[in-house]
């Protein structure tokens, strides 16, 4: 790849070349002897340092896989692939970082509230890793927990107090790290969908302000700290990364790394290597920059995804990873049912899971949740409670309502999944019989739809009753109370036919 050296900081006179205040006495030197050349492309001298390159490795979307399994090699495999493939080593140019929603998944992440995956992250040599907005899932304390737990920080430039408007405390701006003799400003930014796709309560004192603005302010920052080059690690999107690369460039920033949407990245736009590393571990994303110390610039970037396959199993992780294995297992081995063929996440398991809503909460007429707070499907085989909880990962409560039709029809919207009606051909109970708009109906959703402002929910009811339930507990009473087995799986109780 030739150098692109457009998004290249500058504090001095010389484009492309940036200043420190310990330089000063030598360019004042400099200037008795003859003129400064700004020409880069000089004839190397004997007193001319080489090219140093870091190599940063960026997961994001872990969400608690941090075990092996059909569709990852998992966290040992990872960092055993990091060792042979890219070098790594403790202390060397190697930097290993996070766009965040480190946690929230399988139960061996879920239950314990994301204290394994952060023990199995400080094993593997993170530097650092953004807020994400699942890091809320389990309350600002929880997330506060993790934080002293980690060994590293984590980042958000762009999270403020309401009525303060100060920094929180659990948020860090930015920190500089120095990697194989380098000065690397790490930037966090945290999706500004957050208020809607955390717990909305869990935030409500918060405020989650543009990335624009945040790298405008916090930046600068970064390179009157000292960096010499400066790195974003983004829960953001990749329409959002390529919306903020022309400002990224003309901060000078070389790294934009996103999240949030499970993508994969790996592009070079306006001098910045935008980068995303999938989810669930099953890849990452690698960013190679190469810094001149003669001229004290980033002078090229490269920049791939690579899928975790084919590593050696680190002994140390390895080791974290079954230490939680154990302990999910005595918390939540029990059998609850079996299916003969993995039950993906379409219509069939949503209809499940609302139907056992209805089953332990006969006195609600309809129940509206969402899709996504349905994390993975049902695998073939023995069933578990802990196989429930990791398809069903978050705090969320049942809530019911008193809707009337006209608003049980208003309600439907997005991603909303029923039980009790069907919106196919019109809006009709199970039986067949219309909705009527005027009548009063008893209705489930969770205290998460609840409290987002764009569902209308408390409006129309401002009062609702806390059932107390666990979103997932009924459908693991449901699944006992089945007894199904290998001569009678649950395959064969399943409703394939989608609702809207």
């Amino acid at each position: 790849m030739e150098p692109n050296l457009s998004h290249l900081h500058t504090r001095g006179p010389c484009v492309g070349r940036t200043f420190r205040p310990g330089a000063v006495l030598f360019f004042l030197a400099v200037l008795v002897a003859g003129p400064l050349s700004c020409d880069s492309s000089s004839p190397s001298g004997p007193g001319e340092a080489e090219d140093v390159t870091i190599t940063i490795l960026y997961t994001n979307d872990e969400h608690g896989w941090i075990e092996e399994g059909p569709e990852t090699d998992g966290a040992a495999k990872l960092l055993g692939l990091w060792r042979s493939s890219e070098g790594y080593e403790e202390g060397g140019s190697v930097l290993i970082v996070s766009g965040g929603d480190n946690w929230t998944g399988p139960a061996i992440s879920t239950w314990f509230q994301g204290e394994s995956t952060v023990e199995v992250m400080n094993a593997m040599g993170y530097t650092a890793s953004t807020i994400g907005n699942h890091e809320f899932d389990f309350t600002l304390a929880g997330l506060e927990d993790r934080i002293d737990q980690a060994d590293f920080p984590f980042l958000s430039a762009n999270i403020r107090e309401k009525g303060s408007g100060g920094v929180p405390s659990f948020a860090t701006p930015f920190v500089i790290r120095d990697v194989a003799g380098l000065r690397v400003g790490l930037v966090g930014l945290t999706t500004t969908s957050t208020p809607w796709t955390a717990f909305p309560t869990y935030v409500e004192n918060l405020d989650f302000f543009s990335y624009q603005d945040a790298l405008t302010e916090w930046v600068p920052r970064v390179w009157d700290a000292g960096a010499d080059m400066v790195l974003v690690l983004g829960h953001i999107c990749k329409g959002e990364m390529e919306a903020l690369a022309p400002l990224a460039g003309s901060l000078g920033i070389s790294m934009l790394g996103g999240g949030h949407c499970n993508q994969r990245v790996a592009e070079v736009r306006d001098g910045v290597a935008l980068v995303q590393g999938g989810w669930r571990m099953e890849a990452y994303g690698k960013v190679e920059v190469v810094f001149d110390p003669d001229s004290e610039e980033v002078v090229d970037l490269r920049v791939s995804t690579v899928t975790n396959a084919g590593g050696t199993s680190d002994a140390a992780v390895a080791a974290v990873v079954s230490k939680w294995q154990a302990a999910a297992a005595q918390e939540l081995s029990a059998v609850i049912g079996f299916a003969d063929a993995e039950i993906p996440r379409t219509s069939a398991l949503h209809n499940l899971i609302t139907d056992s809503w209805l089953f332990v909460w006969p006195s609600a007429d309809i129940v509206m949740t969402n899709a996504g707070g349905v994390r993975q499907g049902v695998p073939a085989g023995e069933i578990t409670r802990g196989t429930i909880v990791g398809v069903l990962p978050f705090q969320n409560y049942l809530v019911e309502l008193e809707l009337t039709g006209g608003e049980v029809v208003s309600s439907v919207s997005g991603d909303i999944i029923l039980a009790g009606m069907t919106t196919v051909g019109g809006y009709f109970h199970t039986d067949g019989s219309p909705l009527k708009m005027d009548s009063v109906y008893n209705v489930l959703t969770t205290d998460y739809l609840y409290a987002r402002n764009d569902y209308s929910f408390s409006v129309f009811d401002p009062e609702p009753y806390l059932t107390g339930l666990n979103y997932h507990q009924p459908t693991v009473l449901f699944l006992e109370s089945l007894g199904t087995a290998p001569g009678d799986p649950l395959n064969d109780y399943l409703d394939p036919v989608a609702r809207r």
